[in-house]
């Protein structure tokens, strides 16, 4: 089972959703406050399992609804992915990927742990 793990910075408050390993395979953007934070992590609780998912490293992509993943590549070539909420806002974001199939199972991932990652720890 995943959990988020918020943390508290000098700018204010991010969070991790961590898979069942505890490896990080998504992050949040930074909040300037707890309570907007733990909302932020309730909207990807709510929307990552439902997503669909938008691929942008495929030539004539079709835009699709939001909540959605964007899957596209970076400058330095790499894939990766964000999470929009229904409003359009990102919400989440990946690390990045050397192919598209790790790319696709990090998506795969976050839905999974996001939909059954009640647990919300706080660290320093």
């Amino acid at each position: 089972m995943g959990k988020f793990v918020m943390r508290k910075s000098a700018s204010g408050y991010r969070f991790d959703l961590k898979a069942t390993n505890g490896q990080v395979i998504a992050v949040s953007e930074v909040y300037e406050t707890e309570a907007a934070c733990r909302n932020g992590i309730a909207s990807v609780a709510k929307n990552a399992p439902a997503a669909n998912l938008e691929d942008q490293t495929v030539e004539g992509w079709e835009r699709v609804k939001h909540p959605k993943f964007e899957m596209y590549i970076d400058k330095a070539g790499e894939y990766r992915f964000r999470l929009k909420a229904t409003n359009g806002q990102i919400i989440a974001t990946g690390e990045s990927y050397t192919t598209k199939t790790a790319c696709e199972n990090g998506i795969d991932s976050v839905r999974r742990n996001a939909a059954d990652a009640p647990t919300v720890e706080e660290e320093d």
